[in-house]
């Protein structure tokens, strides 16, 4: 599961991705990856998206897609044989990580207390999604969980904007932050790429700004 920690190599933020439209997705990651971001979380959350996150590994081999809002086994199973490289989950069931783990899919959980963090952690996660950050406490929160979790990263996802990020990835336990306001629905439904990858490359620059 450590695996997962190289993600936060390629750049500050992960973008969360709703396709709902599958000729958005191969523009879509272009656009991203032009702009720097190359880690992108497509999202269960509509009819489109396994078919997208195929059409993404596919035809944006630098790229590394994912899939999010997992919440079965027959997602995990779903995600794998669409090509995702990953798994995002808004919570933590062993059973979820289970399933991930034998499709051979790296799994980032999602978690909301100190008990869920105890849990993944039980189930061999250190690199773990605090969902949904803001509302659950954000970087007061993540602060606290610092001290009996010194060995813990995170990944906050939720009501993060441009404006506040650098104050989440100022905090030494977070590594990478999740974001949706990389692809504005407007702007897909536009097809206003030029926007997108405008939005990326803000975006990569976020941990220069914030400081180690």
């Amino acid at each position: 599961m450590d695996s997962l920690l190289s993600l936060a190599d390629h750049g500050p933020v992960i973008p969360v991705i709703v396709v709902e439209d599958l000729a958005h997705a191969v523009p879509l990651a272009e656009a991203l990856v032009a702009g720097g971001v190359k880690v992108l979380e497509v999202t269960l959350r509509s009819a489109a998206a396994l078919p997208a996150i195929e059409a993404m590994a596919r035809a944006v081999p630098e790229a590394i897609v994912g899939a999010g809002t997992l919440r079965t086994a027959a997602d995990a199973r779903a995600a794998r044989d669409a090509g995702a490289r990953f798994a995002v989950s808004p919570g933590f069931t062993p059973a979820l990580s289970a399933a991930c783990r034998e499709a051979g899919l790296p799994l980032l959980p999602g978690v909301a207390s100190a008990s869920e963090v105890m849990a993944a952690n039980d189930h061999g996660h250190r690199f773990l999604k605090l969902f949904p950050a803001t509302a659950v406490g954000g970087v007061a929160l993540l602060k606290g969980l610092a001290g009996p979790f010194p060995d813990i990263a995170f990944c906050p996802t939720g009501g993060i904007t441009p404006e506040t990020a650098p104050q989440f990835l100022a905090l030494p336990n977070v590594k990478v932050c999740g974001g949706s306001w990389l692809t504005p629905k407007d702007a897909m439904q536009s097809g206003d790429w030029s926007r997108i990858r405008a939005l990326a490359q803000a975006a990569a620059q976020l941990r220069v700004q914030s400081g180690p």
